[in-house]
């Protein structure tokens, strides 16, 4: 699944239409798109993992899932796999295998900006407050949790665990008030180091513990396990990572 950062990327390549009229929707997206022609794109704006091309009244969120890309000015793949594309007379976007939702643009004022850990609007004191009041929750899942941390996937939270030196199943309620701010700066920390990275196309080279066997520090086996609620993959050191 793309993370915050690599949405961030999708916004820039797409940056180009703003400002320039739908002359064409089409794809297998289950709404009308009629209503989309003609139609001028006013912003793009995302929200952690979702993108939302903004028109008037009405907006096109976008969610990329698991398996879910995009193309800028030619289709890459077939019709069965476009859930959405956009033409205008500069040329195209095409959204492919993902989550594409019609909504009122006025649904955006619900939308909790400040919870995006990439946005200028990111709030830690706010995200500090949604850890302490959930003190049974394993450190793994706050992490992957987009209501507190919009935007961090499971590479994300494999890194910012082992930076901080925590293993992903320690409890909120257990870990010091000084590892919980550490966690909180490091998520915003890694996720534009992730960014900077993804542009050089060097990101595989700085994973320290992700999809690794062997820990940088010690030199001992990492633990491969699926761990949380979510059961998504995690990969720590049981020496240099403390269980809280």
């Amino acid at each position: 699944m793309p993370e915050g950062p690599s949405i961030l990327l999708m916004k820039e390549s797409l940056q180009k239409f703003v400002g320039k009229k739908v002359v064409k929707a089409d794809g297998n997206a289950k709404f009308e798109k009629d209503p989309l022609e003609g139609k001028t794109l006013l912003e793009i704006r995302t929200f952690g993992k979702q993108t939302y091309l903004i028109f008037d009244d009405i907006s096109v969120r976008i969610h990329l899932l698991m398996f879910g890309s995009y193309s800028v000015d030619e289709q890459t793949k077939p019709d069965q796999s476009l859930r959405l594309s956009l033409q205008f007379k500069m040329g195209s976007m095409y959204f492919y295998t993902c989550s594409v939702k019609l909504i009122e643009t006025k649904d955006l004022e619900k939308i909790d900006w400040e919870a995006d850990v990439l946005s200028n609007e990111w709030n830690p004191k706010k995200a500090e407050k949604k850890l302490k009041s959930n003190p049974e929750m394993m450190v793994c899942d706050a992490l992957m949790n987009q209501d507190i941390f919009s935007g961090v996937g499971n590479i994300i939270k494999n890194e910012v665990l082992f930076r901080i030196g925590v293993q992903p199943e320690s409890l909120l309620g257990k870990m010091p008030a000084k590892k919980i701010k550490e966690l909180i700066a490091e998520a915003r920390n890694y996720s534009f180091d992730f960014l900077k990275w993804k542009r050089e196309f060097t990101l595989k080279k700085h994973w320290l513990a992700h999809t690794k066997s062997t820990c940088p520090i010690c030199g001992e086996k990492l633990i491969k396990k699926q761990t949380g609620k979510g059961k998504r993959r995690s990969f720590y050191c049981e020496k240099d990572q403390k269980l809280y």
